[in-house]
């Protein structure tokens, strides 16, 4: 199972007929974006269970569905993780040069 976020609805009226009229969703993989049947009615925004593979297909009605994600739970509070950050060195060089005070006095 994935944690994605629902970015907007996809929309294709051109499609084989085995899809039937299901929803589709763009939805946000870490920095990837996939496509995913909609089997619970998610809106943009929500973070979503999604189940890929078979579980995908029977999820989404039948063990031959064309699916390979399909969104499955709608999560009622979710804080994603932070995005980790480097920890850099302070470059002291970018500050520019120290001052010193005029006669050699200490500051």
């Amino acid at each position: 199972m994935l944690i994605v976020k629902v970015i907007k609805p996809l929309v294709s009226t051109n499609r084989i007929p085995d899809f039937e009229h299901k929803h589709l969703q763009v939805v946000l993989d870490g920095s990837t974006k996939k496509v995913a049947v909609d089997a619970v009615g998610a809106k943009p925004g929500d973070w979503v269970i999604c189940v890929s593979s078979s579980a995908a297909r029977e999820a989404a009605g039948s063990k031959s569905y064309p699916s390979d994600l399909t969104i499955v739970g709608i999560i009622d509070h979710w804080e994603p993780d932070p995005p980790k950050t480097t920890s850099a060195t302070p470059n002291t060089a970018a500050a520019g040069p120290s001052i010193k005070p005029p006669g050699g006095a200490k500051a």
